[in-house]
């Protein structure tokens, strides 16, 4: 499928792939937290005082921050606001087009790819079919020619700029953030131990980094949802479940992102809940993923989302999350069931243990959800909301 670029390629993006965007600008927590409050003041923009007091940095301190990252072009002027003494106060705003994160969402059968500016609002969307079942050389090579149609020129004689901070890549699990390697993709075998961030990274001359599709969408969750930063300080706790050609979930708690010591958690289509049951791709009896397959590949929706809402409810006793966010291809093409069945489980724990039901809803952001968080897997370190893989 072609590139879909509204008006044309985005001013100031890479027409060649030569390395990401030097932002010394970026650097430093100080900068991040400027950042974040400008990101979420949005188009009405913040003085310095408001910076200041938001920080709890010094004037002097947010002053010398915004005139480097104005140096830079991320930030402008929006104006002035009246003071209660003395000149009026200059108001500044992030200017979200200033840079770009390519978000890419390597399933099973497709790939797609988003382009997102600062806000993480895409841009540009490209989707291709893709086989995870191919060799890794050869799956590479399609991933990484995905991402430079996504930034083709449009216009002879384009020249490079430097406007693309990097590559998130989110796939199916197990794999380790940290390091870039997958593991044993369940069903993919051939994959376990493949450097995949940087062979991408070779490829393309960007900065990538990886993470589980479930991780991705749920961090794209919690920056959409302005529920603490997906970093720590505070906030609400979700599972993402997700059903698609696999079943996982990705984590938010108190907040923060949670990802284990080793990327392991949210494996959650995994828990055995029939001993003895059918096999799964894992090698294990009776997973959940094994029985909601199973039970949606014959149509019986119902089943399925009864399985799926069992799983749920085994996850909302073991962590007291506040919500579950359902999404995945299997759940978008017939949504309301999933939600009705799976709320439906939940309720019916909640009055066993005289306890609040918790709150079901379908992920917004549809087939894209995934993509969209895995550009925030370079958007967030920006804005202090996700540590830095380093």
């Amino acid at each position: 499928m072609t590139p879909v670029f509204p008006g044309g390629l985005p001013h100031g993006i890479s027409a060649s792939l030569s390395g990401a965007a030097n932002l010394p600008a970026l650097r430093g927590h100080n900068a991040a937290l400027v950042l974040d409050l400008l990101r979420a003041a949005g188009g009405t923009g913040a003085s310095r005082t408001e910076l200041a007091e938001g920080t709890g940095l010094t004037p002097q301190a947010v002053s010398k921050i915004t005139a480097r990252l104005r140096g830079a072009g991320l930030v402008a002027e929006a104006g002035r606001r009246p003071s209660t003494g003395g000149k009026p106060r200059t108001v500044w705003r992030l200017v979200r087009d200033a840079r770009y994160a390519v978000g890419l969402h390597l399933d099973r059968d497709e790939l797609t790819a988003v382009l997102a500016d600062l806000l993480g609002d895409p841009v540009a969307v490209h989707r291709a079919p893709f086989d995870l079942g191919a060799p890794p050389e050869h799956a590479l090579e399609t991933a990484a020619g995905a991402v430079r149609a996504l930034l083709a020129p449009t216009a002879p004689g384009t020249g490079p700029h430097a406007g693309v901070l990097g590559v998130g890549v989110a796939c199916p699990g197990p794999l380790e953030h940290r390091s870039g390697v997958l593991r044993r993709v369940t069903g993919f075998p051939h994959w376990d131990g493949f450097p995949l961030r940087d062979a991408l990274a070779g490829r393309l001359g960007l900065p990538v980094a990886l993470d589980k599709d479930t991780n991705a969408a749920a961090l794209g969750l919690a920056l959409r949802g302005g529920n603490g930063p997906a970093g720590g300080h505070g906030g609400e706790s979700f599972a993402y479940l997700h059903l698609g050609t696999g079943l996982g979930a990705g984590l938010v708690l108190d907040g923060t992102l949670y990802r284990g010591a080793r990327t392991g958690a949210g494996e959650f289509g995994h828990q055995v809940v029939q001993l003895d049951g059918p096999e799964c791709g894992c090698g294990d009896r009776g997973c959940l993923e094994a029985l909601c397959l199973a039970a949606a590949a014959r149509g019986d929706t119902a089943e399925a989302a009864r399985v799926l809402g069992v799983g749920a409810a085994n996850l909302a006793g073991l962590l007291d999350i506040d919500r579950v966010v359902l999404g995945g291809r299997t759940v978008l093409a017939d949504p309301e069931p999933y939600r009705a069945g799976v709320g439906a489980v939940l309720a019916a724990r909640a009055g066993r243990t005289d306890g609040r039901p918790v709150p079901v809803s379908t992920a917004p952001g549809g087939a894209r959800l995934v993509a969209d968080g895995a550009a925030h897997l370079v958007l967030a370190p920006v804005f202090g909301r996700l540590d830095p893989v380093r």
